[in-house]
């Protein structure tokens, strides 16, 4: 009977044991997922009321989660922005001023170096461009020449454990390739130029790379779009199986020159011209590869605990059909259309869907955001650039604590919650747009609020000192 009494002790004692330690365990941390577009316009989605292009599955999670109507790229074009997203710093700041420009530094702190000490396994999915991918052979804009060398700089460096990523654009629809030549007079009033071999077997010159010396050559044929989501659905798997929360930032090259696109895809906007087919057609077929990534979610019971953010990483091209709707200039101009991008975020298990917000926020925000939701410091005082939006986004606060600074080529300008002072870099040819009236930048009011004006521009005059002090590498411990 003692020997009975004492096995019964011992289960209470087991099962006590396992009852605390599942109290005092922390909860599962939230997975994360950065989508961002290429050259995709403010208008460009039906979120943003584009009454033409198809993007159900987009339209539909926008609405389930929190749609940003004043949501910023970092740079008017796109490696600069995708450095800002992954430091939370202007992209000035480690010599990234343009496209095909400098690399990601090993001195900088990563979100995925963050997270992968935080116990999250990592994945980069898609265009890439913040550095080459090989030293060893010809490859895209930069990789394999000598003068490049300097600029080798792959995701496995930064934090990612896995990677399937170009240097920089592909064709949209077999992205190894050449795309057929089209002769439609619309194509060549957008500049799209005509191709030597329109039997589509020239290879374009660029590769996908899987890890260092390490090019993917399967799978690389019909949509781009969905030649990455094939990647990253095993990757989340993977984490699943693993019981490891996931970040990934999934970087569509969609809708970047050269724009192609299938006749399945054409055809769903039969009354456009060809350049719209081309361009719509692209869009309606990453649109379901979100729908795609999102189901894998929910069969696989993680969607509620996922955050996922999406956004372009600048305005639209001036060369295609793209659109910024009613915001002045497109991609390269630091007017509204070239940095204000179709954005929202969802996360069903921690905000409240069913909204927009008009709130300035901007690339750079996703790092300290993300660290803030998973309660992890910041480990070093170096300059961010970037702010948590946590309690906006909650609801808890509606004031930007510090402007937003830009610098593309010799544009500056610097926006506050309600202005935006935009110039060049002499400061001295400045306008002011109020952007709470006058959304649009119609009409410049700098005259009428003179003692604005010089405030903000002392802010911003220190802000690039800030910046040039970054570029002199005083960042760096």
């Amino acid at each position: 009977m003692a020997f009975k009494n004492y096995k019964i002790l011992l289960k209470l004692i087991l099962v006590l044991s396992l009852a605390i330690s599942s109290c005092t365990a922390p909860p599962k941390r939230p997975n994360i997922i950065l989508v961002m577009t290429d050259d995709l316009g403010w208008h460009d989605v039906g979120f943003n009321g584009n009454p033409k292009i198809k993007t159900p599955w987009l339209d539909s999670l926008a609405s389930q989660g929190i749609i940003l109507d004043r949501f910023y790229s970092a740079s008017a074009v796109c490696s600069p922005t995708r450095a800002s997203v992954l430091t939370g710093r202007n992209p000035l700041r480690m010599h990234i001023p343009t496209a095909n420009s400098g690399h990601l530094k090993d001195g900088e702190i990563t979100l995925p170096e963050l997270l992968k000490k935080a116990g999250y396994t990592t994945g980069h999915f898609g265009k890439w461009h913040l550095g080459t991918l090989t030293r060893s052979v010809l490859d895209a804009n930069r990789g394999g020449q000598e003068k490049f060398r300097s600029d080798y700089s792959i995701p496995s460096q930064h934090g990612y454990d896995t990677y399937f990523c170009t240097e920089s654009k592909v064709p949209t629809f077999d992205p190894m390739v050449y795309p057929l030549t089209y002769e439609a007079g619309e194509s060549k009033r957008y500049g799209w130029k005509a191709v030597k071999h329109p039997d589509s077997t020239q290879a374009y010159g660029t590769a996908y790379w899987t890890g260092e010396n390490q090019r993917e050559t399967r799978n690389l044929k019909g949509d781009d779009s969905s030649i990455i989501v094939d990647c990253v659905l095993p990757f989340i798997e993977n984490a699943q199986e693993e019981n490891k929360p996931f970040f990934t930032t999934l970087w569509f090259h969609t809708p970047h020159l050269p724009v192609v696109s299938d006749s399945v895809h054409r055809a769903y906007y039969p009354h456009s011209n060809l350049a719209e087919q081309l361009y719509y057609g692209t869009l309606t077929a990453l649109d379901e590869q979100m729908g795609r990534l999102w189901q894998m979610l929910e069969a696989t019971g993680v969607e509620q605990e996922t955050i996922l953010f999406f956004c372009s990483d600048n305005g639209p091209e001036r060369r295609t059909p793209g659109s910024a709707g009613i915001f002045r200039e497109r991609k390269r101009s630091l007017h509204e259309g070239g940095v204000r991008v179709p954005a929202f975020v969802i996360w069903k298990n921690g905000l409240e869907g069913g909204e927009r917000m008009d709130f300035p926020m901007v690339t750079s925000d996703y790092l300290p955001t993300i660290l803030d939701i998973l309660d992890i410091p910041f480990p070093d005082d170096r300059a961010l650039d970037g702010i948590s939006v946590l309690k906006v986004l909650e609801g808890k606060a509606d004031k930007r604590s510090n402007p937003i600074g830009f610098i593309y080529g010799s544009q500056i300008s610097w926006v506050t919650d309600q202005y935006k002072l935009i110039g060049d870099e002499s400061l001295e040819n400045l306008e002011l747009y109020d952007l709470i009236r006058d959304p649009s930048e119609k009409e410049n009011v700098i005259q009428e609020y003179p003692k604005i004006a010089e405030q903000l521009k002392a802010d911003l005059s220190a802000w690039l000192n800030s910046v040039e002090n970054s570029k002199q590498g005083m960042d760096y411990h």
